[in-house]
């Protein structure tokens, strides 16, 4: 039973790493799931024989809690930072979602078209000024997965390390 837990935390915290990049799945919520997962079956021990802890879970918590919002903040602050307007979030949003198909390329292509013709049709501006807020939307975006990424990656390092 244990290595069916252990297996099982395993594939949250890849999951968790898919959702960091795929919309619609929570990726660090799931991480810190099989975090949790682990920590209720006895919560396993690291190399040195350490057991997880309450207060390491909290942490990760709070770790997740932030980088999920800062993942819904960050691309409105970098497009409005780069004079973009609320239509080129969505614009960047709803080409994201169009990109699905080819994923990934499809999706940054597509934040960065969705960006660029809702500041250019949308928000009534000349060629350059979308584009400039088209890579901040980019950018934003990036950032954000990345740090979903990075959080995502470091929850199912220490699933590992505790699980095995």
């Amino acid at each position: 039973m244990e290595t069916f837990i252990a297996i099982l935390a395993i594939l949250l915290g890849l999951v968790g790493i898919v959702g960091s990049i795929a919309p619609g799945l929570p990726g660090p919520p799931l991480s810190w799931v099989g975090l949790l997962v682990l920590y209720l079956w006895g919560g396993g021990t690291d190399g040195a024989g350490d057991p997880m802890t309450l207060r390491f879970l909290l942490i990760w918590l709070a770790v997740t809690v932030v980088i999920t919002i800062v993942d819904y903040v960050v691309p409105a602050y970098f497009t409005k930072l780069t004079g973009g307007s609320k239509a080129g979030g969505w614009g960047a949003i709803i080409g994201l979602f169009a990109g699905l198909v080819y994923p990934p390329v499809g999706m940054i292509l597509g934040s960065l078209l969705g960006a660029f013709i809702a500041e250019l049709v949308y928000a009534k501006k000349d060629a350059a000024t979308s584009l400039k807020s088209a890579l901040g939307a980019f950018l934003g975006f990036l950032f954000g997965t990345g740090a979903k990424l990075a959080a995502a990656g470091v929850m199912l390092f220490y699933i590992v390390v505790f699980g095995f």
